[in-house]
């Protein structure tokens, strides 16, 4: 028993989804599933259509009086948030808040303040701390300051020089690693002082290096601290340490310039 027929070819279907699918493809036209509801003419859509056109649509619909959106009577009045004046606005547009003069003038918008204390990510600023290596004062943000603090990359160097050599170096196999022990920071602030905080090999200047120079200990430190008839106190003397430059200093630590050469400037030095 048939439950559907086709109404072009009066063929009969178990379905009226196979009909419609039938008719579709056979006939190569979708049957009408919608009515329109101004003409009442059935008509095929695949969205919610009402109208089967535009026309039907501007007949059924007005946009006369205040049928219009922006029919005068549907004004509304408010007032400014600004200028208290008091504007009329279309309620189908959005909420009024500021009136056409105030929309139009945008000198009055000003951009919030975020800095300093009025950012809510504001931490109390910089603070002032001393580089691990030459102790010059530097600024440093709170999330910048670590357990060492360097001031430059010339300080950096040094540092990773000194942090990574023997014991603390990842493929250390064992050996003396001397600590400086009281004494020494005393003496290498006389030292720079009396250097005039200038290598005393090149003659770079504090100022032309960014930084105090470092001070060089002439005879090493293990040298004293090895020794049978000195105490290691003995090595921070002034007579012992000289200002050098960084390039200087590692030169003077690999026997590139010789003991007897900064022991004669430390003699001129003395004499002028």
């Amino acid at each position: 028993m048939s439950e559907a027929t086709c109404p072009t070819c009066d063929r009969d279907f178990s379905s009226e989804r196979g009909m419609w699918v039938h008719h579709s493809q056979v006939h190569d036209e979708p049957l009408p599933n919608r009515e329109c509801s101004h003409c009442g003419t059935e008509f095929h859509s695949e969205y919610e259509k009402v109208y089967c056109s535009a026309d039907c649509r501007d007949a059924a619909v007005s946009f006369v009086g205040a049928d219009n959106p922006n029919y005068e009577g549907k004004l509304e009045t408010t007032t400014c948030r600004r200028c208290s004046t008091e504007f009329e606005y279309y309620p189908s547009e959005k909420e009024g808040t500021y009136c056409p003069e105030c929309v139009e003038s945008a000198q009055w918008q000003s951009t919030p303040d975020v800095t300093a204390e009025a950012n809510g990510q504001w931490g109390g600023g910089k603070e002032r701390v001393h580089c691990a290596v030459c102790e010059t004062t530097v600024e440093r943000w709170p999330s910048e300051i670590s357990e060492t603090t360097l001031c430059s990359e010339a300080c950096r160097r040094e540092w990773l020089s000194e942090a990574f050599r023997g014991s603390g170096h990842p493929n250390w196999k064992g050996g003396g690693n001397v600590k400086y022990g009281p004494g020494w920071r005393s003496v290498r602030e006389a030292a720079l002082e009396r250097d005039e905080y200038t290598c005393q090999v090149c003659g770079a200047t504090r100022d032309e290096l960014g930084r105090n120079p470092d001070v060089h200990h002439i005879t090493p430190v293990r040298w004293f601290e090895n020794s049978d008839d000195h105490e290691l106190t003995d090595a921070h003397q002034l007579s012992n340490v000289i200002a050098l430059c960084s390039s200087c200093h590692r030169k003077a630590e690999f026997s590139s310039i010789e003991k007897d050469v900064l022991r004669a400037k430390l003699a001129g030095s003395a004499t002028e």
